[in-house]
């Protein structure tokens, strides 16, 4: 099998797929491309959204995005290695990673307010909404740490949220929620390709 990631390096989602490609086995086969380029990029074919992640499969077809990418990826390498098939630890696992994409959502819109509107001065409010959804987030993930085994769709998504507010630095989680630091530190010694997949490596 081969396939192509439409990505970029910082992106938190797509880093979402290379781990999983990591503990499914098929980092080997995937090809890294980068995302939109321009108005006449191939990825608004590929995605009409525009959007990466995307997976182009070896026969064209293009899959996205990355819940749905991660979904193909359990399916096609050994079912419920990703995504349990107890009614329990599946819905433990999908509720974990619309948690931290939620995480993710808002994070970028905190990176996008002061990217998108240069010219502005950030709308706080709208900041502290933001920040709002993360913080009740982290609090709520502290007071639970998520189970460490196995890897799962959720807690790499988790994990990766805290790998993008380290980068971005849009809330500080460590000094705010120290009980998530070595629940990360655990997470990344355990899981194949967490450290490889930094946006900074």
């Amino acid at each position: 099998m081969s396939f192509i990631l439409r990505s970029a390096g910082a992106s938190p989602f797509a880093r979402k797929v290379r781990i999983a490609a990591h503990v499914v086995g098929l980092i080997d086969d995937i090809e890294l491309e980068g995302g939109p380029s321009g108005d006449d990029d191939p990825i608004y074919q590929q995605n009409p959204l525009g959007k990466i992640p995307v997976l182009i499969t070896e026969d064209g077809k293009a899959v996205y995005d990355s819940p749905v990418i991660l979904e193909y990826l359990d399916t096609i390498t050994l079912p419920g290695s990703l995504i349990p098939h107890g009614i329990d630890a599946r819905f433990e696992a999908l509720r974990l990673q619309a948690l931290g994409d939620g995480i993710l959502d808002a994070a970028i819109l905190i990176v996008y307010e002061g990217r998108y509107r240069p010219e502005q001065e950030p709308y706080e409010p709208w900041l502290e909404f933001q920040r709002g959804k993360i913080e009740r987030a982290l609090g709520a993930l502290a007071a639970q740490p998520p189970a460490l085994s196995p890897v799962t769709v959720g807690n790499i998504t988790i994990a990766c949220a805290l790998g993008y507010l380290d980068f971005r630095k849009q809330v500080d989680w460590r000094a705010k929620y120290p009980a998530l630091i070595p629940w990360l530190d655990d997470f990344a010694a355990a899981c194949p390709g967490y450290d490889e997949t930094r946006p900074d490596a």
